[in-house]
């Protein structure tokens, strides 16, 4: 079986031999074998490793020591990365370690380079049986692609055809020392009771159960690709980049093949993650919801809101202090929903900014009438989620200023005309507490 891993990696690194490596190389096992085998054999293009420390583990900072070491003994350059593993955005631990890392990697990757990770054919097996259990499509029941794009480089997994057990064998014909990470042992981990519970007993009573999974797995991801052509052709037709959009009933009326890797595409492309089955289900309920409301359908570190025909997906709303003010110069002000406020150029008058508290009015320049903001905002079609964290600039106790929106005769000598030299860039959205 070492053999068959050389033998491997030997035949899937002909198509790449001139290419720049640069190995995902946790101390584990599977990377432990994948490093010291690519180091061994004969190539012309640069290879490295890179370590990711995501400090929630008392001894993550002495295996990182450990990989820097293991690197040096096969003359390998090594980097390590800390990141900060964002635990309090509801997406589990495995998930939100996963999204650190991978972040971090694509900043790390040279233009061009390629990202070797250790994943193998049982770890498919493992992603295929968790996205079977949490109701995914063609798409996820692809399971891991073996190519992809990541940074300005490439994410690759050259050994998902071999075993577990070739790289297991490998290190100990080598007598390799690796890290054990108490995590892979931590039941409460959804992989981890497939790995040591549930594919143990499906192959003692189906010993082919991996191989079918694994090539169920790849008709599906045929199906997938298939399937990608028609629905990046809706999404070209369905979403408004400026608007950062989709038509809500184009996309209700596509077929779910077509609808769910939409919607995933969509979002991730906003950097934000999919939403459950519960989730999907709720959103095409909603679009039926009466004239006048603005439904909005929560999950972990995602909203979407549905206005005006139209999904508009955003990252978590923020609770904010609707007391909020502060006085200001016009130096740039950060705003409590993430926003900001710019002004070109310096105040010599003292002004006042706030948020909004309800019942505020304002004749803008040049209108003959004192206007309702409330009225001004519909008019406009300012996002509802906006509003809450848009900026009132007041001069003493008049209101001279909504955002860059909407000024009056006395905003405009202070601040400009709309746009001028005030600029309001909202932030990621807003809701009063409570």
């Amino acid at each position: 079986m070492s053999a068959s891993l050389v033998q491997h990696l030997t035949a899937q690194l002909a198509a790449a031999p001139e290419d720049a490596l640069c190995v995902a190389f946790s101390g584990g096992p599977d990377s432990t074998a994948l490093l010291h085998a690519l180091a061994a054999l004969p190539r012309r293009g640069a290879l490295r490793a890179v370590h990711v420390d995501h400090g929630l583990h008392p001894l993550s900072a002495r295996w990182a020591d450990h990989a820097r070491a293991f690197c040096a003994s096969l003359g390998v350059p090594c980097t390590v990365l800390r990141v900060t593993v964002d635990l309090a955005a509801g997406r589990g631990i495995e998930a939100a370690a996963r999204e650190a890392r991978y972040a971090a990697l694509a900043v790390n990757l040279a233009a061009g380079e390629l990202l070797l990770t250790a994943h193998h054919r049982d770890d498919q097996a493992e992603t295929v049986l968790l996205k079977l259990l949490r109701g995914a499509g063609p798409e996820g029941l692809g399971g891991m692609r073996e190519r992809r794009p990541l940074g300005v480089g490439e994410l690759w997994r050259p050994l998902l055809e071999l075993p577990r057990s070739a790289l297991s064998t490998y290190v100990q014909t080598h007598a390799l020392a690796c890290l054990d990470d108490p995590a892979n042992a931590d039941p409460r981990l959804g992989r981890n009771q497939l790995r040591s519970e549930i594919l143990p007993r499906l192959a003692a009573h189906w010993p082919g159960a991996v191989d079918a999974i694994t090539h169920s797995a790849a008709l599906c991801r045929a199906a997938a690709d298939s399937l990608r052509e028609q629905w990046l052709s809706a999404f070209d037709r369905l979403h408004d980049a400026h608007r950062a959009s989709l038509d809500a009933a184009g996309w209700r009326a596509l077929a779910p093949a077509l609808r769910e890797p939409l919607l995933d595409h969509w979002l991730h492309t906003r950097q934000l993650p999919a939403p459950g089955n519960a989730q999907r289900a709720q959103i095409e309920r909603q679009l039926d919801a009466r004239e006048g409301r603005v439904p909005c359908i929560r999950w972990a570190g995602a909203e979407l809101h549905v206005w005006k025909g139209r999904l508009w997906a955003l990252p978590p709303a923020v609770a904010i202090d609707p007391g909020w003010q502060t006085p200001w110069r016009g130096s740039p002000l950060a705003l409590p929903d993430g926003g900001q406020l710019i002004l070109d150029g310096a105040l010599d008058t003292p002004l006042i900014v706030r948020l909004r508290r309800g019942g505020e009015h304002l004749k803008p320049a040049g209108d003959r009438h004192t206007r309702e903001l409330r009225d001004l905002f519909q008019q406009a079609a300012l996002p509802p989620w906006q509003r809450a964290g848009c900026p009132m600039i007041y001069e003493g106790e008049a209101l001279i200023a909504v955002g860059d929106r909407w000024l009056t005769a006395r905003g405009q000598t202070l601040l400009g005309g709309p746009g001028e030299r005030l600029h309001w860039r909202p932030g990621r959205g807003a809701r009063h507490p409570g």
